[in-house]
């Protein structure tokens, strides 16, 4: 893994990825939260290939600006490109493309964990409740 590292994914727009399905509004156009979700993959992937084997990565922090409204039937791209590397954490550009141009922009901040030590800590906390 390394500063300028980058990936890119595709999909299009269907209904189910609608601001109406999503709840977070009313009109059938790319939900922000879907958008999202779709950066946040996108940086997840970036770096999979080259985590050792135990571990994964988790989302931290996201600040994302949602710019122009995608209709049901178009294709975005996202692209996710790694800006900085501190120890275990991953800091990431993130990008959306319609097919008319730039829909939202921010960065994505990920963690490196030890997948079996995280996940006894999060359910551990069943225990304390």
């Amino acid at each position: 893994m390394q500063i300028g590292q980058r990936n890119q994914i595709k999909t299009k727009v269907t209904e189910n990825d609608t601001a109406k399905v999503f709840g977070s509004g009313e009109l059938l156009v790319l939900a922000t939260p879907r958008m999202i979700a779709l950066m946040e993959e996108c940086s997840y992937k970036c770096i999979s290939k080259d985590l050792e084997a135990g571990s994964s990565s988790v989302g931290t922090l996201l600040n994302v600006k949602h710019l122009s409204a995608t209709p049901v039937g178009m294709e975005i791209t996202v692209e996710a490109e790694i800006t900085e590397i501190d120890g275990r954490r991953v800091c990431f550009s993130i990008k959306a493309y319609d097919e008319c141009g730039l829909i939202g922009e921010g960065t994505h901040e990920r963690f490196i964990v030890f997948s079996d030590k995280f996940m006894q800590k999060t359910y551990s906390k069943l225990e304390s409740k």
